[in-house]
């Protein structure tokens, strides 16, 4: 199993920088993908998904614009379709998302990410 910390984050996000700040302070090692560079693939969204145990639904970004434009408030949407909206338009992605191996939790707030850490 690979037991390396990998933090999903958008770099101006200021959860995202807090989280950095902390596995920092923790003396944690880890790896950062900002994925609006390396976009997560409808494969790693799935997985990530999987590994925090939620539906596709609880880690929709809902104050953002793009989530008000595509009325996703309103529609009755599969799982399926909810994550390949996510892939499409990343903005709809909470942040940041913490993976260490067959685990992921979603850094909002910080200390849920205690739960992965040695």
């Amino acid at each position: 199993m690979n037991d390396d910390i990998t933090v999903y984050e958008k770099p101006t996000c200021t959860k995202c920088r807090e989280m950095d700040r902390f596995l920092r302070d923790s003396n944690v090692d880890f790896s950062k993908i900002n994925y609006y560079i390396e976009p997560l693939s409808e494969k790693k969204l799935r997985e990530l998904i999987k590994k925090m145990g939620i539906k596709p639904r609880e880690l929709l970004r809902t104050s953002e614009p793009i989530f008000r434009q595509l009325g996703l408030g309103k529609k009755d949407l599969s799982d399926s379709d909810i994550i390949a909206l996510m892939v499409k338009h990343p903005d709809l992605i909470q942040r940041p998302i913490v993976e260490r191996g067959d685990r992921a939790v979603l850094g909002r707030p910080t200390e849920n990410v205690k739960t992965l850490l040695p």
